[in-house]
């Protein structure tokens, strides 16, 4: 029997209202490393120089990229999705990197806390459904 992999259950169980109550920064943290996974394992390709691949990977992750990529979906996110991005980029972040717009770095807090969501919901399939919309529309461009 397959299972998706989920490392909640390293943890406590997660219920519904658990995650609910989170804080749009503790959705963000997860989601950053879900988002930064999932970017890592698409952009592999073969033996790859690891600088190489980390610097692919930035190209990704920066705020500017999760910004763009956020705004092609957006149209695509469910009530509740939607209310979990609202909440994420209405946070009043504590810093901002200097290379990145308050505006983008809202946006892809937002992101990361629509993907931290949507990982301790266990959703696997709309987490990858989400990531290859935007990488659709990046391809595109």
């Amino acid at each position: 029997m397959e299972e998706n992999l989920n490392f909640l259950d390293l943890a406590k169980r997660k219920d519904d209202s658990f995650i609910r109550e989170l804080s749009s920064l503790s959705l963000a943290f997860i989601g950053d490393a879900v988002y930064e996974l999932m970017v890592r394992t698409y952009i592999l390709d073969g033996n790859q120089n690891v600088n190489k691949l980390h610097r692919k990977a930035i190209d990704f992750v920066k705020a500017k990229a999760q910004s763009d990529a956020m705004t092609s979906i957006l149209d695509s996110l469910t009530k509740d999705e939607l209310s979990v991005f609202r909440r994420g980029r209405n946070t009043n972040p504590h810093t901002v990197p200097k290379n990145a717009k308050l505006s983008d770095y809202r946006n892809a807090t937002g992101l990361e806390a629509v993907f931290g969501y949507l990982y301790l919901k266990n959703e696997s399939q709309r987490l990858l459904e989400l990531f290859r919309m935007m990488e659709d529309k990046r391809n595109e461009s």
